[in-house]
């Protein structure tokens, strides 16, 4: 059970739930519309669910399905820069009270600075489409002082358009974010890349056209945003251009160490075929470019092949873990460790259970899974609840508040979960929050003799923390973006007061 102060917070939000039904009439219809009751179930009106985490703050990112947030440090202030899949069918161009006009639905940019009262800045459109065939779901930000050729003064977004191309903006003064590079030429799709601060080096999950999948890596120079330099080319061995035979899975995402540890970590796959590549960076920038299967196999270092019924949705290092079990051991007390997220794609348990891996890649020629990490279905009944109930993504800040501490787990369903991964080898939960449902919450289908049953369910997508101990999760169907802490024997774990 929640606290009394999470119960009135969550009693203020359904309130707030019913002045959205008035003033979003559209909204209030939809979620009438061949929807299914499961009793029990929570409806509106209920608090949130929580375990040693409580509600600061909350905003409703305009009602529109978020997936990406990055929270940045913005000289004195705190910015969350939010990616968004595309509007519903019922609403494709969710209203901006900030334009008054309807938009189609892209990076939402909220200031955070006082959690318990965020501040929704401004809203740069996506492209046209609705759910995941519009939008603009990946952010990624940088200081101009930390690149090596950025303005000082200025801070810029990394972001997708949508599935056709890369864009760059100077949010130096959020709220009038300006456009200064596109990609050019359209792709077939992107997604979730990742940019090294640093270094400028960025790793763009994109579709080049003539490859054989739909997502790969296109390396660039990033590091004057104005100017950006394409490097090379990368995918497995049999995606690329005039390759024949089985096609390897699909890239979803990758993560950098930089080159200090000379590593990146890519996840191919989403929810089946999975696999996690260990990639030398240097050899990556500096090798032979020409995408040949010798070329794109001469960077990895080792690779773990996962089942058909499992994908790697997110691949999150965490180097030179000490385990307290091995701390008398001459040899391996330390191991370095990487956590598979999975990602959950079918309403109502109907494929395979997605969770999260724990993978020792001490010895990189031979990773090992050691332990896995799962909600028990019966704690909430979450296969009957609607929508999907499995991992999605992990926060993925290095920042020293919870890194190699404590992981957090998007779990769709079952909101978002809090986990002591200070044994890799036996990780337990110690906390979660499922927010509450409101008017604005979107349905979600699953066929049922050929029609439509459908339900109202939270849908926690994706989750980030910041250095300041803030956990910020977004919801997939349309419920905004709520601001949590630890409290409790959780807190305890981070070491926070």
């Amino acid at each position: 059970m929640g606290s009394s102060h999470e119960r009135m917070f969550g009693a203020a939000l359904a309130a707030g739930a019913m002045l959205i039904a008035l003033a979003l009439p559209a909204i209030a219809q939809m979620t009438q519309a061949n929807i299914v009751t499961v009793p029990g179930a929570p409806k509106i009106g209920d608090p949130p669910e929580a375990s040693n985490m409580r509600l600061v703050g909350y905003n409703d990112l305009q009602h529109r399905s978020a997936y990406q947030p990055t929270i940045h440090h913005q000289g004195n202030r705190y910015i969350a820069y939010i990616g968004h899949h595309g509007g519903t069918e019922e609403i494709p161009k969710p209203l901006n009270p900030v334009t008054g006009q309807g938009e189609f639905s892209g990076t939402s940019i909220v200031d955070v600075t006082d959690p318990a009262h965020p501040q929704y800045l401004a809203h740069i459109p996506g492209t046209e489409g609705t759910y995941e065939a519009g939008g603009a779901q990946m952010t990624r930000v940088c200081d101009g002082k930390a690149l090596p050729k950025g303005d000082p003064n200025k801070t810029y977004l990394l972001r997708v358009f949508g599935g056709k191309s890369h864009e760059i903006y100077d949010v130096s003064d959020p709220a009038h974010p300006l456009r200064i590079w596109q990609r050019e030429g359209e792709l077939t799709d992107t997604h979730k890349s990742f940019w090294e601060c640093d270094t400028g080096i960025a790793y763009l999950v994109s579709g080049v056209p003539g490859w054989r999948v739909k997502r790969m890596t296109e390396v660039y120079d990033l590091s004057d945003p104005a100017h950006p330099v394409k490097i090379r080319d990368f995918g497995l061995p049999g995606q690329q251009p005039g390759a024949s035979g089985p096609i390897p899975e699909q890239l979803h995402g990758m993560i950098s160490l930089g080159p200090q540890a000379n590593r990146i970590y890519f996840g191919y796959g989403t929810n089946k075929g999975g696999m996690m590549q260990i990639v030398d960076r240097e050899k990556l920038l500096n090798g032979p470019k020409e995408p040949t299967p010798e070329n794109l196999a001469f960077p990895e270092v080792g690779r773990l092949v996962m089942t058909p019924w499992n994908g790697a949705h997110t691949v999150f290092p965490m180097p030179k873990m000490p385990i307290a079990e091995f701390a008398k051991d001459k040899e391996g007390s330390a191991r370095d460790i990487v956590m598979i997220v999975d990602e959950q794609i079918r309403n109502e348990c109907e494929e395979p259970r997605q969770m999260a891996w724990f993978v020792d890649v001490t010895i990189e020629a031979h990773p090992m899974v050691v332990s896995n990490f799962q909600v028990p279905e019966a704690s909430g009944n979450f296969c009957e609840r609607g929508g999907r109930f499995g991992t999605h993504a992990s926060n993925e800040s290095m920042a020293p508040v919870f890194y190699k501490k404590i992981a957090f787990l998007s779990y769709f369903n079952a909101g978002v979960r809090a986990v002591d991964v200070r044994d890799p080898y036996h990780p337990k939960e110690i906390g979660y929050f499922i927010p509450s449902i409101t008017a604005a919450t979107d349905k979600r289908c699953i066929k049922v003799n050929g029609a439509d049953r459908c339900k109202i369910a939270i849908q926690t997508n994706n989750v980030e923390t910041d250095d300041r101990g803030y956990i910020y999760i977004v919801d997939r169907a349309n419920t905004g973006m709520h601001i949590l802490e630890l409290t409790g024997a959780a807190r305890a774990v981070a070491g926070l007061q």
